[in-house]
C-alpha cells in the first residue's frame, strides 16, 4: 500500500477577487493541524549558504542547460520508472551556484500532454538523482486514446461554463485538445477547451474548461488569466530607460530585455501605440495625463526586472532574457489590472472615471510574479494552489515593494494599501492577519480549498510574515503589525530576505503544478535544509513557522539531543562502560554531565563516556545532560541496576524497551521524523502502533534504532521483530529500496522490494556473540527516486536465557 506522498498538488493567481475568477477544488491531501504545548526558541538571522542559491545564468548557459536535459530525457524517464508511452519534456532547468540542477519537466502519454503530470528531478553536482517532486504519484496510464465523446461535445460544454461564470461574448479559442487529466487522482482521457471573450467586469477572458473524453463530465477549470487591482498613488520622480529613434525617445528599455510600453487609448485588445516624448521628460505625476501612466508601468516593470535579478540571478520572468510588455488605458473605467502569460504581458485600467491609472509599483511586482509562477511550478489556479500561487504574487510583489525602497510608497506588509478601494483608508490585505480583510483566513482549514484563491491565499501571506518577522506586536517602517499564531506560541521570525530566498527557491525548484498546503510545507522544508541544513535552527523556525499557520505540528528547537540510552545491567566489581552519544544544531563542542549514577562510575565530562567499576549492588536512576557552547541543553534518562557478582547465573529476559511501539512516542528507540506511525496505511501487527520506515515514492532514507545490554552469563540471546514489506516496484529481479538490520557497524540482514509479501513475517537473528556487549540494533530504510517500498517494523524483541 502506498503512503501518502509527502509532495502533492496545485497552480495561477490574482490581486482581488473578481465576479468572474473560478474557485473550483483540486483533490488535495490535508495537513496536520496538531500543534503540541511546545514554546519555539529564538533563533539567528543566519545567512543561506551560498552553495544552495540559484546561480546567475547567461540565457545561452540557460539555453544550453535546458538542451542537454532534453537530451537525457528518455534515460532520465526510464530511471523514474515511467511506461513506455510516457516522456519527458523539460520545461526549465534551475542551477544552484553548488552545481546542484532541478530539472522541471512536462509529461505526455501516447502523445498527448498530461495536465497534472509534472515533476522536478533534483540532482546533485555529480548528477546523482536526489530527488523527485511529482504533481502526481499515481502510475499514467489510460485504457486508450480513442474518446467517446466528441471535440465539439466539449466545446458545448465549455461553452456552458463560461456563460455559468458570467463571460460576455465568449467563443471557443481553438478547437479543444485531447489530453491526460492526471491532477484530479486518477489519470482520465479528457478534452481541455480554452474559451475566450470577456469575463463580467471587462477583463478578458480566458477559462479553461477540462471534461470526460468518455462521459462528458467537467471535471476541471481554471481561469488563465491572472487579474489584480494596485496603488494609484504615484511613485514620485524617478529614472526609468528609455530609448532614443532618430529623434524621438520610446518607452523601451533594451537594458531589460527590450521591454515596451503601449498606450492602448481605451481599447481592449492588441498593443495599441508605443509610447514616445520629444525630450525624454515623461508624465506630470497628474492620474488624468496619459503619460504618467506610462511612467509608473515602466518604472514597475524595471523595478521588478531588477528585483528578480539582482536578489535570485534570475534572468526576467521567464528567466530567458525576453523581456514582457506593458499595455496602460486599457477599457473604459476598467478597475483593474491582470497578467496574461499567453501574450507575455502587462495590462492596466485606469479605475473608475478613467482618472487613477493602476499602475502602482506593488501592481507590477504582483502581476508580472503571476509571470513568474506561470513560467516555474505553473500552480493551478484554484483550491490550495490557486490560494497558494496568489500568495505567490502578493509575497514577491512585497519582496519588490521593499527592494525599489521609494520614498513615496515605503515596503509594508500590506497589500493596495494606498487604492483606499474599501473607501475607509484601509488596505485591501493585511499579511501579518489576513482575516482583518473581513474575508481571508489567517491559518489552514480543511475548508480552505473551497473558497476563493484570494482568501485562501491568507495563511500563506501569513506564514511568510511570520516567517520575516515573527508573532506579536511590533512597529515596523511606522506601520503597526500584531501578528497571532494558530497554536498561541510565539515563532521568532528569520528575517525578510531570508524568507524571500526560501520561498522563491520552493516556487522555482521544489513546488509543482497541484501543490498544496501540505505539500508546500514538506517542499520548503526540503528548500530550507538546502538553505542552511536540516535540524538546523533556521530550518526548525522554517517548520514552527508552518505549525503557526496550522499546517504540521512544532519540532523542538532546543539545539541539542541526546540519544536514548538503553537500561543498564552490570555486575559489582566488575568493570563497565556506556558511550553517551549527543549532536547539537547550534554546533560546538559539548560538556556532558550526570545525576543518579551508580556508586564507582563516573562520566566524562569531555567525552560522554561513562566509565568505572560499580561497587554497590542496587537500581539508581540515571540522568545525562549534554550542553553546548549556547547553554542549550538536551537529556535522556534510564535505569542502571548493579548486581551481585556472587550469581554467576543468566535471569531470562526482554531486553528492549518499548518493544511493539505503543507508548505512542519512539523512546527509548531513536527514529527518524515520522517512522512511529498508528495510521490506517500499514496494519500494525499487535496494537496500534508500529514503525514504518520509507513508502514515499522518492529518494528518502529512515533510521530506527536502540542500544541493548546483552548480560555477560546469557549463551542465549535472540533478536525478532515482525516485517511486513509491500512496494509499487514491479521488478523481480532489482533491488531497488532496501532494508538493512545491523548490530553496530555489523549488517545482520538485509530485505528489499523483492521481499515483499502481503502480510507480516517474523525474522529471527542470533545476538549471542554479543553476550557482554552493549550494541546498537539498528533498521535502516532507503528508497530511490521512484516507486514507493514500505518496511513495516512491529512486536520487536531481544530475549535471552
Amino acid at each position: 500500500m502506498r503512503r501518502s506522498p509527502r509532495t502533492a498538488a496545485a497552480a495561477a493567481g490574482a490581486l482581488i477577487a473578481g465576479a468572474a475568477m473560478v474557485a473550483v477544488t483540486l483533490p488535495a491531501g490535508t495537513a496536520a493541524a496538531n500543534a503540541p504545548d511546545r514554546a519555539a526558541v529564538s533563533t539567528a538571522h543566519v545567512q543561506p549558504r551560498a552553495g544552495a542559491l540559484p546561480a546567475s545564468l547567461s540565457p545561452a548557459q540557460h539555453t544550453s542547460l535546458i538542451a542537454q536535459a532534453q537530451s537525457k530525457a528518455a534515460a532520465t524517464a526510464s530511471s523514474l520508472h515511467l511506461g513506455a508511452q510516457e516522456k519527458l519534456v523539460v520545461k526549465d532547468v534551475v542551477k544552484d551556484t553548488d552545481g546542484t540542477t532541478h530539472t522541471r519537466y512536462e509529461r505526455t502519454y501516447a502523445g498527448l500532454p498530461v495536465l497534472g503530470g509534472d515533476l522536478v528531478v533534483h540532482q546533485d553536482a555529480a548528477g546523482a538523482t536526489t530527488g523527485v517532486d511529482r504533481a502526481t504519484n499515481a502510475t499514467v496510464s489510460v485504457a486508450g486514446t480513442t474518446a467517446a465523446r466528441t471535440a465539439a461535445s466539449a466545446k458545448s460544454t465549455a461553452l456552458a461554463e463560461a456563460r455559468a461564470e458570467g463571460a460576455t461574448a465568449p467563443a471557443a479559442a481553438g478547437t479543444p485538445r485531447k489530453v491526460v487529466w492526471a491532477a484530479g487522482g486518477v489519470p482520465t482521457l479528457a478534452w481541455e477547451s480554452v474559451i475566450g471573450g470577456f469575463q463580467d467586469d471587462g477583463t478578458p477572458n480566458q477559462l479553461h474548461v477540462i471534461t470526460d473524453a468518455t462521459t462528458g463530465a467537467k471535471l476541471f477549470q481554471y481561469q488563465g488569466i491572472e487579474t489584480g487591482v494596485g496603488n494609484s498613488e504615484y511613485s514620485g520622480q524617478v529614472s526609468i530607460t528609455t530609448t532614443l529613434s532618430g529623434s524621438t525617445y520610446q518607452l523601451t528599455d533594451n537594458t531589460r530585455g527590450g521591454h515596451k510600453t503601449y498606450n492602448l487609448s481605451h481599447g481592449t485588445s492588441g498593443t495599441g501605440t508605443l509610447f514616445t516624448d520629444p525630450d525624454d521628460t515623461w508624465g506630470d505625476g497628474n492620474g488624468a495625463t496619459v503619460q504618467t501612466a506610462g511612467v509608473d508601468a515602466a518604472y514597475g516593470a524595471q523595478e521588478t526586472w531588477d528585483y528578480y535579478k539582482n536578489t535570485f540571478g534570475r534572468n526576467g520572468i521567464a528567466n530567458d532574457g525576453r523581456a514582457a510588455y506593458s499595455r496602460t488605458h486599457y477599457g473604459n473605467s476598467y478597475v483593474n489590472a491582470f497578467w496574461d502569460d499567453s501574450c507575455f504581458c502587462m495590462t492596466y485600467g485606469d479605475g473608475s472615471g478613467n482618472t487613477h491609472p493602476l499602475t502602482a509599483l506593488d501592481v507590477a511586482g504582483h502581476e508580472m510574479s503571476h509571470g513568474v509562477t506561470a513560467n516555474s511550478a505553473g500552480l493551478n489556479y484554484s483550491g490550495e494552489s490557486g490560494g497558494l500561487n496568489e500568495a505567490t504574487s502578493d509575497i514577491m510583489g512585497t519582496g519588490v515593494e521593499f527592494y525599489a525602497n521609494n520614498a513615496s510608497d515605503p515596503g509594508d506588509y500590506l497589500i493596495g494599501e494606498k487604492i483606499d478601494i474599501n473607501g475607509d483608508g484601509s488596505p485591501l490585505r493585511y499579511m501579518d492577519k489576513p482575516s482583518k480583510d473581513g474575508g481571508s483566513k489567517d491559518s489552514w482549514s480543511s475548508s480552505l480549498g473551497g473558497l476563493d484563491v484570494h482568501y485562501s491565499s491568507g495563511p500563506a501571506n501569513h506564514f511568510f510574515y511570520l516567517l520575516s518577522e515573527g508573532s506579536g506586536a511590533k512597529v515596523i517602517g511606522g506601520v503597526s503589525y500584531n501578528s497571532p499564531t494558530f497554536d498561541n506560541l510565539p515563532v521568532p521570525g528569520i528575517g525578510r530576505d531570508n524568507a524571500l530566498k526560501l520561498w522563491y527557491k520552493s516556487l522555482t525548484e521544489r513546488f509543482t503544478s497541484t501543490t498544496n498546503y501540505a505539500a508546500a510545507r514538506t517542499q520548503s522544508l526540503q528548500a530550507a535544509a538546502d538553505l542552511w541544513g536540516a535540524g538546523s535552527a533556521t530550518y526548525n523556525t522554517v517548520a514552527n513557522t508552518w505549525a503557526a499557520i496550522g499546517v504540521g505540528s512544532r519540532v523542538t528547537t532546543s539545539g541539542v539531543t541526546v540519544t536514548q540510552p538503553a537500561n543498564q545491567s552490570t555486575k559489582a566489581g566488575t568493570a563497565a562502560s556506556l558511550q553517551i552519544q549527543a549532536s547539537s544544531t547550534n554546533g560546538g563542542a559539548l560538556t556532558y554531565s550526570a545525576t543518579g549514577l551508580p556508586a564507582g562510575l563516573s562520566i566524562n565530562a569531555s567525552s560522554g563516556l561513562i566509565s568505572g567499576t560499580p561497587t554497590t549492588v542496587g537500581s539508581s536512576s540515571v540522568t545525562v545532560t549534554a550542553k553546548d557552547s549556547t547553554n542549550a541543553t538536551g537529556s535522556a534518562s534510564f535505569t542502571w541496576t548493579v548486581t551481585s557478582s556472587g550469581g554467576g547465573g543468566c535471569t531470562a529476559a526482554q531486553l528492549l524497551g518499548n518493544p511493539g511501539f505503543e507508548t505512542g512516542t519512539a523512546s527509548p528507540w531513536t527514529a527518524s521524523s515520522g517512522v512511529l506511525d498508528n495510521s490506517t496505511g500499514e496494519a500494525a501487527h499487535g496494537g496500534s502502533w508500529k514503525a514504518w520506515l520509507n513508502g514515499y515514492g522518492t529518494t528518502h532514507t529512515d533510521t530506527l534504532s536502540q542500544s541493548v545490554t546483552v548480560p555477560a552469563a546469557c549463551t542465549s540471546a535472540t533478536f525478532t521483530f515482525f516485517l511486513h514489506i509491500d512496494t509499487a516496484e514491479t521488478s523481480t529481479t532489482t533491488a531497488y529500496d532496501k532494508l538493512t538490520v545491523a548490530a553496530g557497524t555489523t549488517t545482520l540482514a538485509t530485505y528489499s522490494n523483492l521481499n515483499k509479501a502481503t502480510g507480516y513475517a517474523q525474522k529471527s537473528i542470533n545476538l549471542s556473540s554479543y553476550a557482554g556487549q552493549t550494541v546498537t540494533l539498528k533498521f535502516t530504510g532507503t528508497e530511490d527516486s521512484s516507486l514507493q517500498t514500505s518496511f513495516v517494523i512491529d512486536d520487536t524483541a531481544v530475549n535471552v536465557s
